[in-house]
């Protein structure tokens, strides 16, 4: 069949689940299900019925949060019931304002109210752990650099373990920048939540991902040119 006669046939029925975008073919956007539309158009109202929204998503948020408080609850013996559900509403309160901020976010992959429960959740974990770190000191550097050795098998395989200890406390210092070797410690040794250290480095969770893969990839390639094994395939 010719080009031309290609032309002049009439478009074909692709179906729901895809459109035409520029000659080709790309998969349709979701179908938003009837309660997420209302939930959209109600929390982009204006007045009284938007506020209304607003007031019933806190509410969903609320709930959220304290499932959550709840559920990590007992690893936190030290709060006490009042702080719990203060940290809870906390949680809802900025879970609020960031589903507020992200409403053109939503592409539908799932209901509204399971969108939005991801906020709660994950804002009522990370101040319980800011919680559970409150006054006390960020360790920036190892109580001792044996907290990174394991137990060894004999004694020649002590003698190796304490030399890659020795190559690797000497790539830390050496080859990393100090801000690199601040954030390694503090998150790879020290233990110190992610959330807690950009905190109190009052920077953010990606710029410290971004600085701990530097501060490993660096290590790892130190450690490879002392003739010792790489810290993880991931670290390319």
């Amino acid at each position: 069949m010719s080009a031309v006669s290609l032309r002049t046939i009439a478009p074909v029925d692709h179906g729901a689940g895809t459109h035409r975008t520029s000659g080709s073919l790309a998969p349709a956007a979701p179908v938003l299900d009837p309660e997420s539309r209302e939930w959209l158009r109600a929390l982009r109202a204006d007045g009284n019925e938007r506020d209304e929204a607003v007031a019933r998503l806190h509410a969903l948020l609320v709930r959220a949060a304290r499932f959550e408080v709840g559920r990590r609850a007992p690893a936190q013996p030290h709060l006490r019931g009042n702080e719990l559900d203060d940290i809870a509403v906390e949680a809802a309160d900025d879970a609020l304002m960031s589903v507020l901020r992200r409403l053109d976010d939503f592409r539908g992959a799932s209901r509204f109210t399971t969108w939005v429960y991801k906020f709660a959740l994950l804002e009522a974990a990370v101040k319980l752990r800011k919680r559970a770190w409150q006054g006390r000191e960020v360790p920036l550097e190892p109580a001792a650099w044996e907290v990174l050795a394991a137990a060894a098998t004999g004694p020649e395989a002590e003698v190796e373990q304490r030399e890659a200890l020795h190559a690797v406390q000497e790539g830390i210092e050496s080859a990393l920048t100090p801000r690199q070797r601040q954030v390694l410690l503090a998150l790879a040794v020290n233990g110190v939540p992610i959330d807690v250290l950009a905190d109190r480095l009052d920077t953010t969770r990606g710029a410290l991902y971004k600085t701990l893969h530097d501060a490993r990839r660096k290590l790892r390639r130190h450690l490879e040119e002392c003739g010792h094994a790489p810290l993880g395939a991931e670290d390319h």
